[in-house]
């Protein structure tokens, strides 16, 4: 059975399938000993050699995969590495031994659900865009939003020269509002917000695709039932 690397990579637990092609890209993958910079190289499973920074990689085609479902604070990074001694990141909160990755991004300043998983093919299914998955929050600004302002940001606005998808608003109170996208553009929602004059106070997001926060307290996580994973990114 032959495979791409980057899928190899992905489904080994290393990283997700788009930060593997940047390895090979970068030289830090070999293949029987010799670097591979060429993206849809096909390899053999248990055949041939893997190597990422010279550390051999397995696949264990039995192995379940993990699912994790965690509050992330404000003041943790969504990433797997650290770019300074002091930076905090999801997987300090997370203790086991496994290696995990995030699956989308949840700015430093942001707080909620965020998943974890080892799974690289449903980390590409849930992080590209082209599947419409749906993101929900809750929004608190620090004055108060017109029902203008959030039509605007409902039927989609210019950001950095492209304008967003249509999303779906409901207000909560004066300065409070849920809004669900099906795009993941960086800080989209402060952006949108900043654009109609307003600043964002507190964002938090309570649900990815089918999967919701609810009361799961903030630093905390759990592995997601059987049943969530069945219909994740459906």
């Amino acid at each position: 059975m032959t495979m791409r690397l980057q899928k190899f990579l992905a489904h080994s637990g290393i990283c997700s399938r788009r930060k593997a092609e940047k390895y090979i890209q970068q030289g830090r993958i070999k293949v029987n000993d010799k670097i591979v910079v060429e993206l849809g190289t096909k390899i053999v499973p248990g055949e041939d050699k893997i190597l990422f920074d010279n550390n051999q990689i397995f696949l264990n085609l039995e192995k379940e995969n993990i699912y994790i479902a965690l509050n992330k604070p404000v003041g943790f990074i969504s990433s797997c590495s650290r770019s300074h001694k002091k930076e905090k990141i999801v997987l300090d909160l997370v203790d086991i031994k496994e290696r995990i990755y995030p699956v989308g991004r949840l700015d430093k300043d942001s707080e909620g659900l965020i998943l974890l998983t080892d799974d690289g093919a449903l980390h590409n299914k849930l992080s590209h865009p082209s599947f419409d998955h749906e993101k929900e929050y809750e929004v608190t600004t620090f004055k108060i939003i017109s029902d203008d302002s959030l039509k605007k940001m409902e039927q989609g606005l210019y950001i950095d020269g492209e304008k967003t998808r249509r999303s779906e608003i409901k207000r909560l109170s004066n300065t409070q509002f849920r809004i669900i996208l099906k795009q993941g553009r960086n800080r989209q929602i402060r952006k949108m917000v900043k654009k109609l004059g307003n600043r964002v106070e507190n964002l938090k997001r309570i649900r990815v695709s089918n999967i919701k926060l609810g009361n799961l307290q903030k630093s905390k996580w759990r592995f997601l039932s059987k049943k969530e994973v069945q219909t994740l990114g459906k």
